[in-house]
């Protein structure tokens, strides 16, 4: 079994949980939607002029309609996960989201491609899952608000869909182009939202670190990573491996910003990390197994 395509979208998900630390040196007030579009915008746009100059792109044969799916999904998640948060709050808003998302990718992938899920997928979600939610179990007042928990499980099937879509279009193209083409298609959704809310913050200097940071490596590379990998594993399991994110954004918390996690939350850092090893490693085991009962 190739652990690497494993490796390669846990490495996406650890950068994509630099990004919540990252924000922490954004002036203050800004709002999150506005600064998706910009990590959008930059690490589409950026990876864009890279494919371009290399002619990695045939504008007039390329996959239009897997790339328009992928960028409206992950258009739809900003607005419907922030929005979610806002009303539930941090914990229930990110658990809900977050912990939902595997199981929406599992069954799209049963459902939709007749592919069923395996038992080691089943029970590193799980651990994953119960991981998350006790990690969260201090973060932030939460609230039950219907709306909010709705709008968070839609979050989560957008980001499933993004996934199931994205591996459908790497059938088709490269993963630099890709993602080049739909962030930058999803930066350009967005754009209008972000200008109702106001984009005067992007002119301050000492904004555009994090920015650039957030649009290359949060985003740029984080994608390009994520896409190489899911060509090699399924969908579900790559969506179960992206809970690596919050695993990173809390740890960073810790030791970068000083924060807080009670005992609960260590135990679900631990789960957290159980569930990625099962999925990452658990397969490798049954077959050096097999190798060596065919050996034998």
């Amino acid at each position: 079994m190739n652990i690497l395509p494993y490796v390669l979208v846990l490495l996406a998900a650890i950068l994509w949980g630099t990004v919540g630390t990252t924000q922490t040196f954004l002036t203050d007030g800004i709002q999150p939607l506005t600064i998706a579009t910009m990590r959008s915008g930059i690490g589409g746009g950026v990876l864009l002029i890279f494919a371009i100059a290399l002619k990695k792109i045939q504008f007039r044969h390329w996959s239009w309609k897997f790339t328009f799916y992928a960028a409206l999904s992950m258009a739809l998640f900003q607005p419907l996960f922030f929005t979610s948060v806002r009303l539930t709050g941090v914990a229930i808003g990110t658990v809900v989201t977050i912990g939902s998302s595997p199981i929406f990718a599992g069954l799209i992938e049963w459902l939709y491609f007749k592919k069923r899920p395996t038992r080691k997928w089943g029970m590193a979600t799980v651990l994953a899952i119960v991981g998350c939610v006790l990690l969260f179990v201090n973060k932030g007042e939460a609230t039950v608000n219907p709306l909010g928990i709705g709008l968070a499980l839609c979050a989560g099937i957008a980001f499933a869909t993004y996934t199931h879509v994205s591996k459908s279009l790497m059938d088709k193209e490269e993963a630099l182009p890709a993602v080049a083409m739909t962030f930058s298609m999803c930066g350009l959704l967005l754009l209008p939202i972000a200008l109702i809310l106001g984009l005067d913050w992007v002119t301050q200097s000492a904004n555009w670190p994090p920015l650039l940071f957030m649009g290359v490596f949060g985003t740029s590379i984080a994608y390009v990573l994520f896409l190489t990998g899911l060509q090699k594993i399924p969908s579900s399991s790559a969506v179960t491996l992206s809970l690596g994110e919050p695993l990173t954004a809390a740890l960073l918390g810790v030791f970068l910003v000083g924060e807080y996690l009670s005992v609960a939350s260590w135990i679900g850092v631990a789960m957290l990390l159980g569930g990625i090893i099962v999925i990452t490693f658990g397969g490798r085991t049954k077959s050096i197994s097999q190798m060596e009962a065919s050996i034998e």
